[in-house]
């Protein structure tokens, strides 16, 4: 059973936590910036605080009983669309953009998938740049986490909210019996890379506030820039091997960072099956990827190459989306090269999207031990990652997710065509939707614009889906779901 009036008490919070948001980015226009935008972040700010607080006074009276699986899904979606609209004002008006492409931008932005309908970035208010930027790195570890730390109100039913925000086949990792000490934790271990990585930018050469900026998009695998030539503004590799690090930084669970930061242990990173895969993946795929580039003389030399090659690809499977050189005049290969690896994603309990480096590897031992059985049809097999036994029930929900992953791509990518649109830019903007990426190809290669309006909102429920993984949000439009 779904109790409405309890959603839209949980539903003020957040709500509350944008206009704060809005608010102070507001006053930064007013007194630090003074680019004069000021009143764009403000006056929604004021109405979305005040009607906000008017809702969660006048259901005070209502019990906040224990969130039931339902709701949490529910809350968690409309969370994402609810936020998604407020955080689309200021942009709208400073941007001068429709309804459609300023929610797109919003949703893009909170989603950290780093895909744009905008351009002339370089000429845009600082204000208006930095929000863009901040908005990706709140969306990092989600919205719903954020409220769960902040809010000491939702720790009843906050394991069912953590299990419908975070991404992951395997969600009952706890750091802390409490859930709102394991989402501190989690911020803390976000918000320490965060200071790593703006003042190793800083040091590289960037200006303090593109060190910031870039700081909140690298981590949260985001991908927004301030300039339209991403991280190729800056011309510089080392700024790009940083940026490598902290991209890879942000797609390693988080929960992982925390406990090498107690046990003092780099070599956990090691031991994990997952984190280990991913690396293995990046590796080979980095370097098969530079040979090539080399070889049809793409780029000017071995070296250069190489860091291009590492560059993106990390920035593909991580979901972050930065771009460093003109990869759309790469040759083709390299476009499905990229697609794919920004399917595969980060790993679970990170920022990244994809399907997660654990889905992966479970699929392909999945297949290995039918071969097993097939080979040895009376043979007794068992499954094991990290040392521990794979049940069935997870195994079954892993393979129906890549089925669906698969199901879901042809189905946007077919209705992206029947829009207007290319196949392959169909395709890529399907990929980089769903998988929270950002770039697309062929007529989106330089950005969403040609979208038509419908494109557009379809890729903007995409981008939820993806960042909520499929179940959350497709299971509101089963009737299971509201059956008593």
């Amino acid at each position: 059973m779904i109790r409405p009036l309890l959603i839209v008490r949980l539903l003020t919070m957040p709500c509350i936590w944008m206009s704060v948001v809005q608010f102070v980015f507001g006053e930064l226009s007013f007194m630090f910036f003074k680019d004069g935008v000021g009143r764009a972040f403000v006056t929604p700010a004021i109405v979305t605080f005040i009607i906000s607080l008017i809702l969660l006074v006048g259901f005070k009276k209502i019990p906040l009983p224990s969130v039931n699986t339902r709701e949490a899904m529910l809350f968690a979606s409309l969370t994402w669309l609810c936020v998604g609209i407020l955080g689309a004002i200021p942009i709208i008006t400073i941007a001068q953009v429709s309804f459609t492409d300023g929610v797109f931008e919003s949703i893009s932005a909170l989603t950290t998938t780093g895909a744009t309908v905008l351009s002339g970035l370089d000429d845009m208010s600082p204000t208006f740049l930095m929000y863009r930027q901040f908005l990706q790195w709140m969306g990092g570890l989600g919205v719903v986490i954020f409220v769960v730390a902040i809010l000491p109100m939702l720790n009843i039913g906050g394991m069912r909210l953590l299990k419908a925000e975070t991404p992951g086949p395997i969600k009952d990792d706890k750091l802390s019996p409490r859930m709102s000490s394991t989402t501190h934790y989690l911020w803390m271990v976000y918000l320490a890379i965060t200071v790593l990585c703006a003042m190793s930018y800083y040091v590289a050469g960037m200006s303090a506030f593109d060190a910031i900026g870039h700081s909140f998009t690298t981590v949260s695998t985001g991908g927004f820039s301030t300039h339209d030539a991403s991280m190729g503004y800056f011309q510089s590799p080392l700024i790009l091997w940083i940026c490598n690090l902290f991209m890879v930084l942000g797609a390693v669970n988080f929960a992982l960072h925390y406990r090498v930061y107690i046990a003092r242990s780099i070599k956990l990173y090691w031991k994990d099956e997952e984190t280990h895969g991913f690396l293995w993946i990046i590796t080979v795929v980095a370097l098969l990827l530079a040979l090539f580039l080399f070889q049809t003389k793409s780029e000017a030399g071995f070296w250069v190459s190489i860091t291009q090659s590492f560059f993106h690809v990390i920035s593909f499977i991580t979901s972050t989306g930065y771009a460093a050189t003109d990869f759309g005049a790469w040759p083709a290969a390299t476009s499905i090269v990229l697609i794919f690896v920004g399917y595969i994603g980060g790993c679970a309990g990170s920022t990244a999207g994809g399907n997660k480096v654990i889905r992966n590897i479970i699929s392909f031992k999945s297949i290995g031990l039918e071969i097993k059985r097939l080979v040895h049809p009376n043979g007794v097999f068992a499954m094991k990652f990290q040392g521990r036994t794979i049940s069935e029930s997870v195994r079954h929900s892993i393979m129906g997710f890549m089925c669906l992953a698969a199901i879901v791509t042809v189905v946007f990518t077919l209705l992206l065509m029947a829009t207007g649109m290319s196949f392959m830019a169909s395709l890529s903007a399907t990929a980089a939707c769903l998988n929270v990426l950002g770039p697309g190809f062929a007529e989106l290669g330089s950005n969403f614009a040609p979208l038509s309006d419908t494109g557009t909102w379809l890729m903007s429920f995409a981008m939820i889906l993806g960042r909520l993984e499929y179940f959350t949000v497709l299971v509101l439009f089963f009737p299971v779901m509201w059956r008593h």
